[in-house]
């Protein structure tokens, strides 16, 4: 195989008028064995760079299709083609698609759509984890890279490298003891001999690349935006066929635009179109799992039946248990009784009523399961909506009946579900459901909480049980209830455990004591809501807290965003804040001291709790002894109570002070 050097050697050689007069008159055309030296000399080339990259014009025939990245694109072919500082690094959030664009470059200088100076050029992506691995010995990284480097030199400008999470060019080979990958980039780059791309996040760009001056200058920062739910549709539209051939599934369109819509609102902490391509992609791999493998529903009855097996074995086997045996002999009796009532008595209207009646019945209800057995076929090749939404709901937790219920309606009908719990308190229960009927509308302030409030009111009124069934009722369960005792936050240091502890924070207790506060655990506040970013937040008894910590409430209601000791940015848009102050009277003078104007302004309502009336208590009772009803009802225990009963409980509970509580107790 020819060598590069000697490429050069010959192709110089074919350049003098003399030896080309000769291989003239021999019957050789200098310009083809120039030609076939000059591609001889570039496979060599390329197969050097091979080792430690890939190829993505030679690839770019089996890439998914790029849609929607022609601005980025067009500024990458740009800067490629400047004289100087020609090396475009692509900045932005993990999962917006970086890597996606310099793929729409592969493909467009496949297809020829380039200038002329990025004709033909080899597009390698350089994978520098390949070139670290294996340097035990000091200097084997810097060999490597110095390698690939040359390569690229002799290609005389028809190689350009991308390197993805180029920070990491900052730090390849210290560990090994050469230098670092910048250091070698840096003299090619200044006399413009090298042309590459790069690709990081906006973190690690600021935290690395900025730091050294001389490294970021040599580039030009490409932007690359998070898509909006519109052109997220669009990019799953051009992908359907990829993953269509790849799971061998049907996908329908309501599907790719119900993926963009779900993954925008429900999925926090990551960016489209990432998480809306994830959620296709698991959604497919869920059909045609099922598919492959026994139905999940199947899968479930069985393990059930295999349960109940068990537990038959096990009692047929328990000679002692003489009330089962009894009960089985006593519903045998009765079945015997009954058959030979039925063959003694020869009643023909009762026959004829139950072959003309009660049979067409069945025969009617049968048909009817037979068609609804139809419509609901286990297997499918088909990805529907109601498949995004059940992966959602596994993702998220929030059930599937919650992401497919009609939303307007569930809103309409917030006032009459939340008056099932909490009795007595119309203004309020009207005034919390219209404020959050016009957040979800579109009529509330953007990047803000769904729904901000300030509960006040006498003790045991229904405060916090407006806050639960508030929970219940937009997110399906009262465990998504953060609730934050405001009294232990009376200190000017309490917002560190909202937040959490900077880093190296001590906190001095006494003289010569000092507590180290843990860095690594969450805020008390933050961490709940990064985890289950769909829920109510009550802060109770807000009039104990310390002045500062109103700061955090204030960022909160204002942004709807905190960011935690990590410097991580927890999102409160979809969360309902509930401040709770209990007041008796002058209760706007109380709420005027201890809040300040620009808080109060930021909230949706201030909403009154009045006291309880004695009709009101007593469909208190009713609910409470119907919730005491229940929890025995799942022990086996049945309970059922009297008028008298009713009465005397409401009597020996009645408090004007503390109503609720003694009512519960």
């Amino acid at each position: 195989m020819i060598s590069s050097h000697r490429a050069v050697l010959v192709i110089s050689l074919l350049e003098d008028s003399q030896i080309s007069d000769v291989l003239k008159e021999a019957g050789v055309v200098p310009e083809k064995v120039k030609s076939e030296v000059e591609k001889l000399r570039g496979e060599v080339i390329l197969r050097a760079l091979k080792t430690y990259g890939t190829d993505l014009v030679e690839q770019a025939g089996k890439l998914d299709p790029v849609i929607g990245r022609d601005r980025e694109i067009r500024r990458v072919i740009e800067v490629l083609s400047r004289r100087t500082k020609n090396n475009p690094v692509l900045i932005g959030e993990p999962g917006v698609g970086k890597t996606a664009v310099v793929e729409g470059l592969a493909q467009r200088i496949l297809k020829g759509d380039v200038p002329i100076n990025l004709t033909g050029v080899k597009l390698i992506s350089l994978e520098f984890g390949a070139m670290v691995a294996g340097t035990t010995l000091r200097g084997q990284f810097e060999e490597r890279l110095k390698s690939v480097l040359k390569a690229v030199e002799e290609a005389q400008g028809k190689v350009v490298l991308f390197i993805d999470e180029i920070h990491m060019a900052l730090g390849a080979g210290k560990a090994s003891g050469s230098t670092d990958a910048a250091n070698l980039l840096k003299p090619m780059l200044a006399r413009g001999q090298l042309r590459f791309i790069g690709a990081t996040t906006l973190e690690e760009y600021r935290t690395h690349v900025e730091k050294d001056a001389a490294f970021e200058r040599r580039f030009q920062q490409v932007f690359v935006a998070e898509p909006s739910v519109p052109d997220t549709i669009s990019i799953l539209r051009g992908l359907k066929e990829k993953y269509e051939g790849h799971h061998g599934v049907r996908i329908q369109d309501r599907a790719l635009v119900l993926s963009a819509q779900l993954s925008e609102r429900y999925i926090t902490g990551r960016r489209l179109p990432d998480k809306a391509i994830d959620l296709v992609d698991e959604s497919c791999a869920h059909v045609k799992a099922q598919l492959d493998i026994q139905p999940e529903e199947i899968d479930s009855l069985e393990r059930k039946v295999m349960q109940l097996e068990i537990e038959i074995h096990a009692l047929e086997k328990e000679k002692d248990d003489k009330a089962s045996e009894a009960r089985l002999s006593e519903n045998r009796d009765e079945l015997m009784i009954a058959l030979q009532e039925a063959e003694r008595q020869h009643d023909v209207p009762k026959a004829a009523v139950l072959k003309y009646g009660a049979i067409q019945e069945v025969e009617s209800a049968i048909v009817k399961l037979e068609k609804s057995a139809k419509d609901n076929v286990m297997l499918t090749e088909t990805v529907g909506p109601e498949n995004i939404a059940e992966v959602v709901s596994r993702w998220t937790g929030i059930p599937v009946t919650r992401l497919d219920q009609n939303e307007k309606k569930r809103l309409i009908s917030l006032a009459d579900k939340l008056h099932e719990r909490v009795v007595g308190q119309d203004e309020a229960v009207k005034a919390v459901a219209a404020a959050i009927l016009r957040s979800r509308v579109g009529l509330g302030r953007p990047q803000q909480p769904s729904g901000s409030f300030l509960f006040l009111g006498p003790t045991g009124v229904g405060k916090t049980e407006l806050a639960k069934a508030l929970a219940e009722q937009l997110f399906d369960s009262e465990n998504l209830l953060v609730r934050l005792d405001m009294s232990e936050y009376n200190d000017k240091i309490s917002v560190n455990k909202l937040i959490g502890a900077p880093p190296g924070y001590v906190l001095k207790l006494k003289p010569l004591l000092y507590v180290y506060i843990g860095h690594e655990e969450g805020g008390q506040l933050t961490e709940p809501v990064r985890r289950r970013p769909y829920c109510v937040v009550l802060f109770d008894e807000v009039e104990k807290t310390h002045v500062t910590v109103f700061n955090t409430l204030l960022q909160v209601l204002e942004d709807g965003r905190l960011t935690d000791s990590h410097g991580r940015t927890v999102d409160f848009k979809n969360t309902c804040e509930v401040t709770m102050q209990v007041a008796r009277d002058n209760a706007m003078k109380d709420v005027k001291k201890h809040f300040r104007p620009e808080l109060l302004n930021r909230l949706d309502e201030i909403v009154m709790f009045h006291p309880l009336s004695h009709e009101h208590l007593a469909k208190v009772v009713q609910l409470q002894l119907k919730n005491v009803a229940n929890r025995l009802a799942e022990k086996g225990v049945s309970m059922t109570a009297t008028n008298d009963a009713l009465d005397y409980i409401l009597a020996a509970s009645y408090d004007s002070v503390n109503v609720l509580f003694r009512i519960t107790s």
